[in-house]
């Protein structure tokens, strides 16, 4: 019997994740990917001696299979580190997470998250959130809310959290103890807390090494060939050559939106579904510049609003190999979106203005290169439609023979380590 021809759109980390899973079961698909290279947003670009990821991506593992398939692609080229993060308020550095790390902030800032969190930690029963902001104030009190969590989260998500669900949260917003947080509020703590307490990160070579290392394995890989049509009736897609492909599955790992611009005879209600769709976009400035910085930080995050970032990482605490000796590297990220969109004519100098401000460059540090990524897909946005819309995508997808796969394809809050995963889902379908 001839084996089923199977058909991935988009060498990203979950496609090359899928087809590296479906050979382990013997099957040989093929991916076309519309960049020229393979990688999608898990890249690493060398820029005047400095290395880059496409924004900042940092190894988390639940999974011990994900764990020890990402060391052995990687060869050794791997090291662990213990997170050294922060955030910038109220005009100081304060240890992350904000709800265990009070010490440093102003008396009344620390006086009104304790409180409060005493009076949410008292409420002590099971409760249903109806949506996001109900859980942080329940999880944390209003004082924290107030402080970090509403700001941080509008300005990153882009949509108020009352317009938000909880299904994304799966552990990502670590949730301490009264003890902890008193104990956070006493003294500065360095005791690590979250999924991210930990993380791993290649020796050298930048985030880019993990999927080179899993694109090496795979055969069938044709890049700069953008899939412009898919045609589920003829089991057929057409490619940017206008060539014609045919399959028996097809796993997509495009973002899920974009699908109506490829598929043929979408019914009006499917239609309505696709367009309850949200996401945010994140606009990522690299920098390399000439201040050698032995404070350690990985990464900060900035909830004030007046700050044009909400985060900024320092790819040299990660691995020294990613710049020239003596100088230091940086990822700032921008959240954006339709309701809230950026002025990217300005945005280069206004983040460049922000790091001085706060501390980050000096006025007389010399920048030697800037590199930047606008990556129109960040995150997808759990709103009201969410849960409805995607089930109902999924179903009519499914009844087709198309597989969604990854972040955008499946359309959810995926870690690198969540990618690889359901590549592997998906592989293990067929």
């Amino acid at each position: 019997m001839a084996k089923k021809r199977i058909i991935i759109v988009g060498a990203g980390l979950s496609g090359l994740s899928a087809a590296w899973h479906l050979r382990k079961q013997g099957l040989e698909p093929v991916i076309f990917e519309k960049e020229p290279e393979a990688g999608g947003l898990c890249r690493s670009k060398k820029v005047g001696g400095f290395t880059f990821d496409t924004d900042g991506h940092l190894l988390h593992f639940k999974h011990p299979y994900a764990f020890e398939l990402v060391r052995g692609l990687l060869n050794g080229n791997l090291k662990e580190h213990r997170k050294n993060s922060w955030i910038y308020s109220y005009g100081r550095y304060t240890r992350s997470p904000f709800q265990a790390n009070l010490y440093g902030l102003p008396p009344a800032v620390i006086k009104e998250c304790l409180v409060e969190f005493i009076r949410s930690s008292a409420d002590g029963y099971a409760k249903q959130h109806t949506n996001f902001l109900d859980w942080i104030n329940h999880k944390f009190g209003k004082g924290i809310a107030r402080h970090f969590m509403l700001p941080y989260n509008t300005k990153f998500w882009t949509v108020h959290p009352r317009d938000m669900n909880c299904l994304w949260l799966d552990g990502f917003i670590p949730t301490p103890s009264l003890r902890r947080v008193i104990e956070g509020t006493v003294h500065e703590s360095k005791k690590p807390l979250g999924y991210n307490a930990h993380f791993w990160y290649p020796k050298k070579g930048g985030i880019g090494q993990l999927a080179l290392g899993l694109a090496r394995h795979i055969k069938h890989i044709f890049t700069d060939t953008r899939v412009i049509k898919i045609e589920p009736h003829k089991k057929e897609i057409t490619l940017s050559s206008g060539r014609r492909e045919r399959y028996d599955y097809l796993i997509s790992t495009a973002p899920l939106p974009e699908l109506p611009l490829m598929m043929s005879d979408i019914p009006r209600e499917m239609l309505v579904s696709f367009g309850q769709l949200k996401w945010n976009s994140i606009y990522n400035i690299n920098l390399g510049f000439a201040k050698p910085d032995g404070s350690g930080r990985h990464w900060i995050y900035f909830p004030e609003k007046n700050f044009s970032f909400f985060r900024v990482g320092f790819y040299h605490t990660f691995s020294p190999s990613l710049v020239p000796a003596d100088l230091s590297s940086l990822y700032a990220e921008v959240s954006y979106s339709k309701g809230r969109p950026l002025d990217k004519a300005g945005i280069l100098s206004r983040v460049e203005d922000d790091l001085r401000a706060v501390g980050i460059l000096g006025d007389r540090d010399q920048i030697y290169c800037r590199q930047v990524n606008d990556i129109d897909y960040g995150y997808p946005i759990y709103d009201k439609h969410y849960e409805q819309a995607r089930a109902a995508i999924m179903q009519y997808l499914h009844a087709r023979d198309i597989f969604p796969c990854g972040r955008y394809g499946s359309w959810g809050y995926f870690s690198m380590e969540g990618a690889i995963m359901d590549g592997k889902r998906v592989a293990e379908l067929f």
